[in-house]
């Protein structure tokens, strides 16, 4: 069982794929950093040494992840609002940031569909 950046990597998975476990680490950057420090990505978390366990975390511990990297990204969004970009606009308002169309798709960032009328009872005129 190893723990990097406050994570624990699945110890039956392969390196490889164990260490994207971490927020921050994708595939790519995992092989680079395996290749870096000259260790078998086939090989499998638990069977890792004590000395390359220490090597993988110290080189882990240069990259940005985990809650650095969300606080970075949240920076980023706040610095966009404040001054006032049309990316940070459509961050306040939660709605698609990279030119997506918004009028039938979005779902995903947009949520639940609200209709018109729904729940109402029906108007009379008194």
């Amino acid at each position: 069982m190893i723990r990097i950046s406050g994570v624990v990597l699945p110890g039956q998975k392969r390196i490889e794929i164990a260490l994207t476990a971490i927020k921050g680490i994708g595939r790519p950057l995992s092989f680079r950093i395996l290749k870096e420090l000259g260790i078998n990505k086939e090989t499998h978390a638990d069977d890792l040494s004590e000395t390359d366990q220490a090597r993988l975390r110290a080189r882990v511990e240069k990259e940005l992840t985990e809650g650095e990297l969300t606080r970075k990204v949240s920076m980023d969004i706040k610095r966009l609002q404040d001054i006032g970009t049309w990316r940070g606009y459509r961050h306040r308002r939660k709605l698609p940031a990279r030119g997506q169309t918004s009028r039938r798709n979005a779902r995903t960032k947009r949520g639940k569909k609200k209709t018109g009328l729904s729940g109402r009872t029906t108007l009379t005129k008194t």
